[in-house]
């Protein structure tokens, strides 16, 4: 749980705090009229398909705020804290698409536009003032050495005053932890060119391919009560379990399980996920395993049975993923009512 969704800060920085946000809205106003320059200076940029529409322009720009901060890495933060959801509020009351507490939100809270109070409830005051709250955090512990960027997520979830008692990343399993899967979580929202092989990728299909001829069963996870029937991602979910990958249990939340190759790029045992919108990956569908020339294993539907197919079969490619075991391991846990449980 993050320091901002606790407390402020720690100890003897709380007292130089309003020298502080003096300074922090004062960056923020000098450093955003370049932001749009930095994106298209060939700064990392999002994968495609991996953030709704609605928001992607706004982490690309806000991304790259300050060089500890990138926009795959303020993705998957979001992305840990809400799933990208603008009105999701947490059991200890942190607010909206970034979880600020409220306390927190009346001092880092901004709208980039000065034309309005800043809602927490709105992406586009939210989502600035994330990646803004970020980079003071990183100006904070500037002067600790090692890893800029891990030691900004390390102050992000223990407070600033932890990475300069510590020197770093401070001994704190949780905070350890958190900077681990932020940051091989990001990789999962980055644009690549080349993207390596999986090599669990054969024991999956060889696990799919034994189930071929079985019939498809809505919510069908292969449990022997279901007559070890599956459906779409409750096979996809069973065959990287089979090599020791654990997967979230539906196709929405698995495409964030590892980076995406192109078209061109697909290799067998990649994911292939299907969308009804071809911007938002909160509109997929539909997950098969990709085994070469076009095809996948598939488990279609109702009446059906897990059978080849054409990836054009189902009308709307989105794209893929190559899952890996990092990328799966920092998947956020997601609760029955579809919330992120351990969001901040």
């Amino acid at each position: 749980m993050a320091v901002r969704r606790k407390a402020l800060l720690g100890g003897g920085l709380a007292a130089g705090l309003c020298g502080l946000f003096g300074s922090f809205v004062v960056a923020v106003m000098i450093t955003a009229g370049n932001l749009d320059q930095a994106a298209a200076q060939g700064a990392t940029t999002l994968a495609p398909g991996t953030v709704p529409t609605a928001y992607t322009s706004l982490i690309q720009k806000w991304g790259n705020l300050c060089p500890e901060l990138t926009p795959p890495l303020l993705a998957a933060q979001l992305y840990q804290e809400s799933g990208f959801t603008p009105g999701a509020v947490s059991p200890v009351g942190a607010q909206g698409i970034a979880q600020f507490m409220p306390g927190t939100w009346k001092i880092y809270g901004i709208d980039p536009t000065h034309t309005h109070t800043p809602s927490v409830w709105n992406p586009a005051d939210a989502i600035p003032s994330a990646a803004s709250y970020d980079c003071q955090l990183a100006k904070d512990v500037a002067s600790v050495p090692g890893d800029r960027t891990a030691n900004m997520l390390a102050a992000y979830n223990a407070g600033p005053y932890a990475v300069i008692s510590a020197g770093g990343v401070p001994p704190i399993p949780e905070t350890q932890h958190y900077v681990e899967n932020i940051k091989k979580l990001a990789l999962s929202f980055t644009a690549a060119t080349t993207v390596s092989f999986s090599s669990q990728a054969a024991g999956a299909i060889y696990f799919a391919q034994s189930k071929l001829g079985t019939p498809y069963l809505w919510g069908g996870e292969g449990l022997a009560s279901q007559g070890y029937r599956f459906d779409c991602s409750g096979l996809t979910q069973a065959a990287y379990a089979s090599v020791g990958i654990k997967l979230p249990r539906v196709a929405a939340d698995q495409w964030y399980a590892g980076p995406h190759p192109s078209r061109d790029q697909l290799q067998p045992g990649d994911l292939v996920f299907f969308s009804h919108d071809p911007n938002d990956p909160s509109q997929i569908h539909h997950v098969g395993i990709y085994v070469g020339g076009g095809y996948m294993i598939n488990a279609p539907h109702t009446g059906a049975v897990i059978r080849y197919d054409s990836i054009d079969s189902e009308g709307d490619y989105f794209g893929a993923t190559r899952v890996t075991t990092d990328g799966a391991a920092a998947l956020p846990t997601v609760q029955t009512n579809g919330t992120i449980a351990n969001g901040r």
